[in-house]
């Protein structure tokens, strides 16, 4: 069993100022799995402190020194992209293969791709007598989630880091493994103190505090979006940068001349990985009305073929990461079954021999009504929502009828048409053909899935501030 009882504040790890424990549970068997201790108002307040007094000279640091640093970090991390692995699959039932080939290393992809960007990122910029410089923000804080931890963690990180911003980081409280790893990486890379720190605890505790701290000069979270208005309102006070990536509900259409043998079953893969936990699911797919039933018998064939088990076997997906995640999802496909939605697959309950664990049968529902809670409502589960069009026109303006923007997608054969499809949908990210994540793309999303942007180039911006000096002098 895993006992990470202490924070990592101002280089060193120390004792929380409160012993409040926290038992961790493993989702794959409800198991303890570890303890932590949740802190409070006095440990956040040490942890910005410590941020404060060294963002004085981080910031001022050499863009040469930062990339060296970025460097060492990654290094740290790749030695150790095993352990994070099986973190990962403890802490949140991440299949191992899954663990180890995008869990863990997308955290290494961030951090590699922050020190490449940082090589020629421009910091200034000369107008006549004007210079613009963009000088890092402050210190940051950081409240990351638990379906992808080190996705989300050094994709703040890494950014804030290369522009010389220090941070205060609260990783999820229910999938804390990693982020310990990561803090002993930190560490080990040689982070100056007080530039990284990190304490857990819950989000109506400290995750509120650490938004509404007078020492924070920017808060970044990702989550629920109900949870981000919170930290908005929380933050509103203090007039800091409020930066979120928060819920979706995406859409993927699928046109008339797709090649439905490909774009069903993969549609119906890219809902199921990760057991459904991703914020850009493609969890509404459109069809074509008058090939309903060919779409039907491809996605039942397709969610047939995932097999959900023991993360430490080979199975395609794990548990769903905690009970009261699975019982949400159960309450949601019992109400698309209330609703008269079709159910083609799966449905309510664990899968056949799982008695324990918060696994969850790969759903699929088909003749979903744009009304229904299943079409409107995030499920962060393996459960898809087919519903049907008449025309194009019908289609876009089903996949615009959301509060959410985070993704969306398109299946089809005509380029031009694909991409025209494209320009009308108002989301962050429009993956044509699942093309597949481009690391260097910028992630975030339109309406309530938040505002600002992360990934490569795009998320530097989000942790400067811009300076204009005014009358310079000839040389």
């Amino acid at each position: 069993m895993r006992n990470y009882l202490q924070f990592y504040i101002d280089g060193k790890w120390v004792e929380p100022a409160d012993n409040v424990p926290l038992d961790v549970i493993d989702p794959a068997d409800e198991r303890v799995a570890g303890r932590i201790h949740l802190g409070g108002q006095a440990d956040l307040d040490r942890a910005a402190a410590a941020a404060r007094r060294a963002f004085g000279s981080f910031s001022r640091t050499s863009r040469a020194e930062r990339i060296d640093l970025l460097q060492s970090v990654a290094a740290a991390y790749e030695r150790r992209l095993g352990e994070i692995a099986d973190a990962i699959r403890e802490e949140m039932g991440a299949p191992a293969w899954l663990a180890q080939s995008a869990q863990a290393r997308s955290g290494l992809g961030h951090l590699q791709i922050a020190a490449n960007v940082l090589k020629t990122y421009p910091f200034e910029e000369s107008r006549g007598r004007t210079r613009l410089a963009k000088e890092p923000i402050g210190v940051c804080g950081f409240i990351t989630p638990w379906n992808w931890p080190m996705n989300q963690i050094t994709c703040k990180v890494a950014p804030a880091l290369a522009v010389g911003c220090t941070m205060v980081l609260k990783p999820s409280e229910i999938a804390p493994f990693s982020a310990y790893l990561f803090s002993e990486i930190m560490h080990e890379a040689g982070v100056p103190a007080g530039v990284y720190n990190m304490i857990n605890g819950d989000g109506p505790g400290l995750g509120a505090a650490l938004s509404a701290h007078p020492e924070i000069d920017m808060i970044s979270f990702t989550g629920s979006t109900r949870a981000g208005i919170e930290v908005a309102r929380n933050a509103a006070a203090t007039v800091k940068r409020v930066h979120q990536e928060l819920g979706g509900k995406s859409p993927n259409i699928v046109l008339e001349n797709a090649d439905f043998a490909k774009a069903i079953p993969g549609g119906v893969r890219a809902v199921m990985r990760n057991s459904g936990q991703s914020c850009n699911a493609p969890t509404r797919m459109l069809v074509p009305r008058a090939r309903l039933d060919e779409v039907e018998q491809l996605a039942r064939h397709a969610a047939a073929e995932v097999t959900v088990g023991d993360p430490a076997g080979n199975a395609q997906i794990g548990p769903v990461i905690s009970e009261t995640q699975w019982n949400k999802i159960q309450d949601l496909i019992r109400s698309g079954v209330d609703e008269g939605a079709a159910l083609i697959a799966g449905g309510p309950g664990r899968p056949e021999g799982l008695a324990r664990g918060y696994y969850v049968r790969p759903t699929v529902f088909s003749r979903v009504e744009p009304g229904m809670r299943i079409a409107r409502e995030e499920i962060f589960g393996p459960v898809l929502s087919i519903m049907a069009y008449d025309t194009l026109d019908q289609a876009i303006d089903i996949a615009n009828d959301t509060p959410y923007g985070l993704a969306a997608y398109v299946q089809g054969t005509d380029a031009a048409q694909v991409e025209a499809v494209a320009a009308r949908l108002r989301a962050g990210q429009i993956e044509l053909n699942y093309a597949g994540l481009d690391p260097m793309a910028p992630f975030g999303g339109y309406k309530q899935s938040g505002n600002g942007r992360e990934w490569g180039d795009h998320a530097f911006g989000e942790f400067l501030e811009t300076k204009a000096i005014m009358g310079l002098m000839a040389a």
